[in-house]
C-alpha cells in the first residue's frame, strides 16, 4: 500500500500532471458546447465566456480556421471521433494527400446532391467539406507549433552534442515534411473543382490561400529561428571540438607546460598568425644636427622639367577652352530655336525651318539646325506640345533600305478648332 502511494506522490509531483488534469477539467465543463460544435461543425463562441474562450484557445481545444469561424482543434475532433466510434468523421490518414482526395470526393457528392435537388445532403457534404479543410490547415499550424515546441525545448537544452545533432536532422525532417506537403496543394485545381460555385470558391481558393500564406509566414521565422540555432551550434561545436582535443593533448603529454609566446624570438607558425606592423617614420625638426642630411635629401628630389609642365598646362587650357566654346555655341543654337518657336506662335501660317534659318542668316548647319527643332519640340510638356503641328519633310534614300532623310521641317500652331476635331 505504501509503495502504491508513493507512485501515486510521484505522479502528481509531476507538473504535467497539474496540467493535463486542469485541461481535461476544462473540456468536461464546457462539454455541452464542444459536443454541439463537433456535431455542427463549427462553434458558437457565445456558448462561453470571454475568459472561458481564452482559456479554451490557450489549451489548445479551439481555434480560429478564419476571422469568423471557431472550431475544435483536428486533434480534439480525432480523439471525440475515436470515443464516439464515429467513422464518419474519424481520420485514418492525416496525410495532406489523403485530405486532398477527401475534397475531391466530398465535392463530388455535393455537386451530385445538389443536381438532384437533395439540400438537406448538399448541406451535410458542405458541412463535412468545410471542416475536412478547416482540419487540413489546423494540422499544419498544429505542425509547426510543434516544431517551434521543438526549437524552443528539445533542441535548446539537450545534454550532449550527439543529441544536438539528432534534434537537428529531426527539425529539418520535419520542416521538410511541412514544405512537401505546402508543395502537395495545387490552387490551379482547386479553382477548377470549385467552378462557378462562389461558396466553393471562398473555402477552396480564397480562405484556404490566405490560411497556407499565413502558415507560409509562420514557416519562413521557423526557418530563420532554426538556422540562428545552427550558427550557434556550429560555434559552440568548433568550441568544444578545440576544448575536447586540447584535453586529449594535454592527457598525452602531461609534461606540457604553457610557454610565454611573446617574449620568444621564433614563434610558432601555428600562434604566429598576426601580419607585419610597418613603422611610421616622420622628420624630427627640431634637430639641428640633423639640417645638413635633411638639405642633402631635399636637394636630391626629383624635379619635373619646366618646358613640360608649360606645355601640359597649355593642353589643359586648350581643352577648357574648347569645351567653353562647344558649350557656348549649344546655348546659342538653343537660343536660336527658341526664337523660331516664338516667330511660329506668332505666326498665322506654319513655318519651314530651312527657310527660317535662310532668312534670319543664321550659320548653322541645315542638318544641326533641323535636329535642334525635332529635339525641342520632343521636350516640350505633352500639354505644351499638343498646341504644335510638325510635319517632316522627308524622302527615301535607297529603294533597297527603309532610310529616310528629313529634308525640312514645318512647324506649326493647332488652334482651338483643331483641338476639338481630335478630341
Amino acid at each position: 500500500m505504501s509503495q502504491v502511494s508513493k507512485q501515486k506522490n510521484a505522479a502528481q509531483s509531476n507538473p504535467l500532471f497539474e496540467l493535463g488534469k486542469e485541461r481535461l477539467e476544462l473540456i468536461g465543463k464546457h462539454a455541452d458546447a464542444l459536443m454541439q460544435g463537433y456535431l455542427e461543425g463549427h462553434v458558437n463562441e457565445l456558448a462561453f465566456s470571454q475568459q472561458a474562450l481564452q482559456k479554451l484557445l490557450d489549451s489548445r481545444v479551439l481555434f480560429y480556421p478564419d476571422e469568423q469561424s471557431l472550431s475544435l482543434r483536428p486533434i480534439v475532433n480525432e480523439l471525440i471521433a475515436s470515443l464516439t466510434q464515429d467513422e464518419r468523421k474519424r481520420q485514418i490518414n492525416s496525410d495532406v494527400g489523403e485530405h486532398l482526395d477527401q475534397i475531391h470526393t466530398r465535392v463530388q457528392s455535393l455537386q451530385a446532391a445538389r443536381q438532384k435537388g437533395d439540400y438537406v445532403a448538399s448541406e451535410h457534404h458542405m458541412q463535412l467539406l468545410t471542416e475536412r479543410v478547416h482540419d487540413m490547415t489546423g494540422q499544419f499550424g498544429d505542425a509547426i507549433e510543434s516544431l517551434w515546441h521543438r526549437l524552443n525545448t528539445e533542441f535548446g537544452f539537450v545534454s550532449s552534442l550527439d543529441d544536438k545533432i539528432l534534434e537537428i536532422e529531426l527539425a529539418q525532417r520535419q520542416l521538410r515534411r511541412i514544405l512537401d506537403g505546402f508543395g502537395i496543394i495545387n490552387f490551379d485545381d482547386l479553382i477548377q473543382l470549385a467552378g462557378s460555385d462562389g461558396a466553393l470558391r471562398k473555402l477552396l481558393v480564397s480562405q484556404l490561400q490566405a490560411r497556407i500564406s499565413e502558415h507560409s509566414g509562420s514557416l519562413l521565422e521557423v526557418q530563420k529561428r532554426l538556422v540562428l540555432l545552427m550558427s550557434r551550434f556550429r560555434q559552440q561545436q568548433d568550441k568544444a571540438l578545440l576544448i575536447n582535443r586540447m584535453s586529449a593533448f594535454l592527457r598525452q603529454h602531461s609534461n606540457f607546460q604553457m610557454g610565454d609566446y611573446s617574449n620568444r624570438s621564433q614563434v610558432p607558425a601555428v600562434i604566429n598568425q598576426a601580419h607585419g606592423i610597418s613603422a611610421q617614420a616622420f622628420i624630427s625638426l627640431d634637430r639641428s644636427q640633423d639640417s645638413y642630411a635633411l638639405a642633402e635629401l631635399a636637394r636630391a628630389v626629383p624635379r619635373e622639367p619646366e618646358q613640360g609642365s608649360q606645355s601640359e598646362r597649355q593642353t589643359e587650357g586648350f581643352a577648357l577652352a574648347v569645351q567653353n566654346l562647344v558649350a557656348t555655341e549649344q546655348k546659342q543654337l538653343a537660343k536660336d530655336v527658341e526664337d523660331f518657336f516664338i516667330h511660329v506662335i506668332e505666326s498665322p501660317q506654319a513655318l519651314s525651318g530651312v527657310d527660317y534659318l535662310a532668312e534670319k542668316e543664321l550659320l548653322w548647319e541645315p542638318e544641326m539646325w533641323l535636329f535642334q527643332i525635332v529635339a525641342e519640340y520632343q521636350g516640350l510638356p505633352q500639354q505644351n506640345k499638343q498646341r504644335f503641328t510638325l510635319e517632316k519633310d522627308s524622302a527615301e534614300q535607297s529603294r533597297f533600305n527603309q532610310l529616310h532623310i528629313i529634308k525640312d521641317v514645318t512647324v506649326g500652331m493647332r488652334f482651338f478648332s483643331d483641338f476639338q476635331a481630335t478630341g
